[in-house]
């Protein structure tokens, strides 16, 4: 859960080519998607002539209804769930965005982070440009608009050789649909088909629901282009090794979801927590997750210690996700809004409650006394399915700064303290890597502080408490 307001899921994106109803298929990948950014959403489709684009403030189902959908005309289309990773949350900031240049119309949808888009944006405002957002998404539009070559296609290579971060990236032409995904494979993205069309998301729930069938991923580094003569692939980026989020396995990614080349994201969950049971077994009467997300580690530890598994505490989905508004004033009722405990389950018994991450404690903090106070358990022991988040992502995920980071100035002991359980354990960097296939390729900065790709200009780095690590 990561408690109510902590860390934030960076974006969604969804792509169609060659389906007759392509906006409607979009905006049903968008909702698939909705987890992933809740802020606005957005839609551009073409007719093979013209770009149209709708987008708005808030869900998918409030930003589009039937006549809305209707003003998207055309076989060809990209959509966008935001959650501002960088740029604030204005309306203007809101994927995709179209522009009109010389080699035509041009619109973008970007799920990730780009961590020299200020340098670039410096860059690209000294030579002339204009910028409307804040998003350092409008960065690669201009890139691509101003460097020089002879085609779309090459003007896109040259410009993702100039971004640093991560990025996939969705671009619609007027007869065209191009993936490009950065040399790490930082975010999920696949490609799937539907019928005779080409689908394209973050994660392959968003195949599941409309009907479509997974292909492959989209390979770090590659660019794959979609037009009326088929799919060609490209090796636009030079890719040295992988660095994929490891965190959308613990909290970001639908447990429904096949990611990075077909992993299930249910499973690996499941995984973390029965190696957690292996490296940290507590006696209890009952294990019980924070709903939702640590529903799935919380069985692997079930079935791992032979505790009976529970759900004691029982979660209001209709109040929404607010706690993934940027808003600094829901914070101190979130917890009592979101959650109440089973009192007749947990009264008088040893509880062991199981989250994915502790990011400032405070979520953490009022579950333990909710369990103590209000449902009166005699012991609550706190087991967390990650190793300690000691720093902040650069990649494409909002979260708290490194001094606000509970993990990063205090130690396991002090933070049990704080939070008032009667023990807390985290899950070892070292069996967090057993739980998933290939441990080499995935980022673990924010647990171990080492960062595969470099931070030329972001403000909040404390580049003398922090280790480069380049392939």
């Amino acid at each position: 859960m990561l408690g109510f307001n902590d860390i934030h899921e960076e974006c969604g994106i969804f792509g169609v080519f060659g389906h007759p109803e392509a906006s409607n298929l979009t905006y049903l990948g968008l909702y698939a998607l909705q987890h992933r950014g809740q802020e606005g959403a957005g839609i551009c489709s073409s007719d093979g002539k013209t770009l149209y684009i709708e987008k708005g403030i808030g869900h998918v189902s409030e930003v589009f209804y039937e006549k809305r959908i209707k003003r998207l005309p055309g076989d060809i289309a990209i959509g966008h769930n935001r959650y501002s990773t960088a740029g604030g949350s204005a309306l203007k900031n809101v994927q995709p965005i179209m522009v009109n240049f010389a080699l035509g119309a041009l619109a973008i949808a970007h799920n990730g982070n780009l961590t020299n888009a200020n340098a670039l944006r410096r860059r690209l405002e000294s030579d002339g440009a204009i910028f409307q957002s804040s998003s350092d998404s409008e960065v690669i539009i201009h890139l691509i608009a101003r460097l020089r070559a002879s085609s779309a296609e090459e003007k896109i290579i040259r410009a993702v050789n100039e971004i640093r971060g991560a990025f996939s990236l969705l671009i619609m032409r007027e007869n065209e649909l191009i993936a490009v995904r950065d040399s790490y494979g930082v975010r999920p993205m696949c490609l799937g088909s539907y019928n005779d069309a080409y689908v394209i998301a973050s994660e392959t729930c968003a195949f599941d629901l409309i009907g479509a069938t997974y292909i492959r991923d989209i390979e770090p580094g590659e660019m794959l282009t979609i037009d009326r003569n088929g799919l060609h692939s490209f090796k636009a980026i030079k890719s040295t090794r992988r660095a994929h989020c490891v965190f959308e396995f613990i909290y970001f990614a639908r447990p429904d979801s096949n990611i990075f080349d077909g992993i299930n994201v249910h499973d690996i969950r499941k995984e973390l927590g029965k190696q957690l049971a292996r490296e940290s077994n507590t006696e209890a009467d009952v294990v019980i997750p924070v709903p939702d997300s640590g529903v799935m580690a919380t069985i692997g530890y079930a079935n791992e210690s032979g505790i009976p598994f529970d759900f004691g505490l029982v979660r209001n989905h209709y109040v929404g996700r607010t706690f993934l508004e940027p808003k600094q004033n829901i914070r101190h009722f979130g917890v009592k809004i979101k959650l109440n405990p089973i009192k007749s389950l947990i009264m008088g018994k040893r509880v062991i409650v199981m989250d994915d991450s502790i990011v400032r404690g405070t979520t953490s903090k009022k579950i333990v006394k909710m369990l103590r106070e209000t449902a009166m358990a005699k012991e609550v022991h706190m087991k967390i399915s990650a190793p300690c988040t000691i720093s902040p992502c650069f990649y494409g995920i909002d979260t708290p700064t490194r001094t606000e980071l509970i993990a990063s100035t205090h130690v396991v002991e002090e933070i049990r303290k704080y939070i008032t359980a009667d023990s807390l354990s985290y899950l070892s960097l070292e069996g967090l890597k057993l739980a998933v296939p290939n441990p080499e390729d995935y980022c673990y900065a924010c647990f171990n502080n080492k960062y595969p790709i470099a931070l030329q200009d972001m403000e909040d780095v404390d580049y003398a408490q922090m280790e480069l690590f380049f392939a």
